[in-house]
C-alpha cells in the first residue's frame, strides 16, 4: 500500500437504531439503505478517504445478535482485510459490549482499527447522535501516524465523544448518549475540537504477524449472579445444567460469597466434574481480589479462578472462545489466566 494514497474504510452496518428513518407516512422506523448513506449523510462526501459499505441483510436487531454473526463478521473483515485501512460496524447497542468483546479475541494479530459505534436515536431524527458518532468512528479507524502505521489498531467502541476499549466496554445507560463506560479502563481518545488520543494506553501490535482469524465458539456458558438468600436447589441446578461446560459467577464486592459450606461443597464438586468457573465482581468498578477475605479463599480452595477486573462480556466472550477450540477445563483456566488483548489489568494477576 502506498502511504500517499487515501485510506480506505470499510463501513458494515449490521443493523441497530443508528440506521433507521422514520417513514413520514406512518412514523414507523425503517431501516435504510446503506447504499444511499452518502445521501443521508452528505458530511461524509469531504472525508479524505474511500468509504465502501456492507449491509447486513435483513439487519440484525442487536438482541438478535449471537456468535454465527460474530463470525460472520470476521469473515467479513479477513476477506477485505488488506484492501482497507480500517473498519466500522454498526451495531446496536444493547450487545455492542459482547460483540466488541468477541472480535477482540476472534482477530488475532490485529493491527488495524475496527470501530463500533451506533446511536441512541435513529440517524433520521433531528437529535440524533448518530451522525457524530459515525464521522468521527470513520475518522479514527482512517487515522494514521506520520509513518503510515493505524492510530488505534484494536477493536474498539466510539460513542458520545469517547474511544473505548472494545473487551473493557459495558452499556451502563439506555437513555443517555453516553451509553458506554470502561470503569476499570482510562479512555483511548476524547473527541473534542480535536481527537486527543492516549497513546499509552493503546495496545501495540506487531504489524509483521499476519491476521489469524477465528470462528469456533461453545455457548455451553451461562452468568450466575449471587444474591443474599439464593437457595441450594437453585445452584444445584445451575451447577448441573446439561452440557455445561463454564459459568461466569458475579460475586459480591472484592469477589466473595456466602459462607454456606454447601456453597462451597457443591463448587468444588463442579469443578472437580470439569466444569469451569469465573469469579467476577457485581461492581462495575474494581476487581476481583480472591486471597484478600476468607470468604474468596474458600472459593479458591473449591477451585474458583478469578476474573481480575474483566467485564461480565469479555469474561462470557472469552470462554466461550476458548471452549470453542476444544481445550481441557484445565487448559481453559490456564488460558483465562492469560490477557489477549488488554482484557484485564495484567499488573493485578
Amino acid at each position: 500500500m502506498q502511504e500517499d494514497r487515501k485510506p480506505a474504510v470499510l463501513l458494515i452496518y449490521t443493523g441497530g437504531t443508528i440506521g433507521m428513518i422514520e417513514n413520514p407516512e406512518t412514523g414507523a422506523l425503517e431501516s435504510f439503505n446503506f447504499e444511499h448513506l452518502m445521501n443521508h449523510v452528505p458530511e461524509l462526501k469531504r472525508f479524505n478517504c474511500h468509504i465502501a459499505t456492507y449491509q447486513f441483510t435483513p439487519p440484525i436487531d442487536s438482541s438478535d445478535m449471537e456468535p454465527s454473526l460474530w463470525a460472520k463478521l470476521v469473515h467479513i473483515i479477513n476477506d477485505n482485510y488488506e484492501r482497507f485501512d480500517g473498519f466500522v460496524i454498526l451495531h446496536g447497542t444493547d450487545t455492542m459490549a459482547y460483540t466488541a468483546s468477541a472480535l477482540s479475541f476472534m482477530l488475532e494479530n490485529l493491527s488495524k482499527p475496527v470501530v463500533l459505534t451506533g446511536s441512541q436515536l435513529p440517524i433520521g431524527a433531528l437529535r440524533t447522535d448518530g451522525k457524530e458518532n459515525l464521522i468521527t468512528a470513520i475518522e479514527i479507524a482512517a487515522a494514521k501516524h506520520p509513518d503510515g502505521s493505524p492510530v488505534v489498531p484494536e477493536v474498539t467502541i466510539f460513542f458520545e465523544n469517547c474511544l473505548l476499549r472494545g473487551n473493557r466496554t459495558t452499556k451502563s445507560n439506555a437513555e443517555g448518549f453516553k451509553a458506554f463506560n470502561t470503569f476499570n479502563y482510562p479512555v483511548l481518545a476524547h473527541a473534542g475540537i480535536h481527537i486527543n488520543y492516549a497513546y499509552d494506553h493503546i495496545l501495540k501490535p506487531d504489524p509483521s504477524r499476519p491476521l489469524k482469524p477465528h470462528f469456533l465458539f461453545d455457548t455451553n456458558v451461562i452468568i450466575l449472579s449471587l444474591f443474599p438468600g439464593i437457595q441450594e436447589a437453585i445452584i444445584d441446578s445451575v451447577l448441573h445444567v446439561p452440557g455445561l461446560k463454564a459459568i461466569v459467577m458475579r460475586t459480591f464486592g472484592s469477589g466473595n460469597a456466602p459462607q454456606k459450606e454447601w456453597l462451597v461443597k457443591k463448587l468444588k464438586e463442579a469443578t472437580d466434574r470439569g466444569l469451569v468457573i469465573v469469579n467476577i465482581s457485581q461492581c462495575l468498578s474494581g476487581s476481583v481480589e480472591m486471597g484478600r477475605y476468607e470468604t474468596g479463599i474458600h472459593l479458591l480452595e473449591a477451585g474458583v479462578i478469578s476474573g481480575y477486573d474483566s467485564t461480565v462480556e469479555s469474561a462470557v466472550t472469552k470462554l466461550m472462545f476458548l471452549l470453542g477450540h476444544g481445550l481441557s477445563p484445565e487448559e481453559v483456566r490456564k488460558q483465562m489466566n492469560r490477557c489477549f488483548a488488554g482484557e484485564f489489568t495484567e499488573s493485578i494477576r
